[in-house]
């Protein structure tokens, strides 16, 4: 099962936080043990781990990609958005991270983040849970669940 998240953007060029509807979604899956595949299906836009806890981050992060990929360039690709497509291409679609005691796994000040970079608009970000239902304490006692896909 694909669960889907929509994500309204504000602004043209953005970070915006998704890591309480990651974590939300990994949780409602029951999933204790394996991965979640965060994938973003569109050509304009991203996502990211890294910091959350000061958004000055964010903003350096999104500063930087305007300054090297620069909005007003002489593209081949001539819609206006070559740049977005150029910063989605950098940043790349895609993350997978584990999931450990039903939990996603990520460092004291990290966060997940869709990069819009063609705003605003409404996203998708499709997360993809994989893995068992019961922790690896349950599978050391012989109480392992069966695989879940949620």
């Amino acid at each position: 099962m694909l669960k889907v998240l929509n994500v309204e953007t504000k602004r043209r060029t953005e970070l915006v936080d998704i890591t309480s509807e990651v974590e939300r979604a990994v949780s409602e899956s029951g999933v204790k043990e394996g991965i979640v595949v965060i994938f973003v299906p569109h050509t304009t836009a991203a996502v990211t781990v890294n910091e959350n806890y000061d958004p000055s981050v964010a903003t350096d992060i999104n500063e930087w990609l305007s300054k090297a990929v620069p909005y007003n360039a002489p593209y081949s690709h001539t819609e206006g958005n070559a740049d977005a497509h150029i910063k989605s291409a950098i940043v790349g679609p895609s993350e997978a991270l584990i999931i450990e005691g039903g939990r996603v796994k990520l460092g004291t000040w990290q966060g997940i983040f869709l990069c819009e970079f063609d705003g605003p608009r409404r996203r998708q970000v499709w997360l993809k849970i994989v893995g068992d239902l019961q922790s690896q304490e349950g599978e050391e006692e012989g109480q392992k669940g069966g695989p879940c896909e949620g």
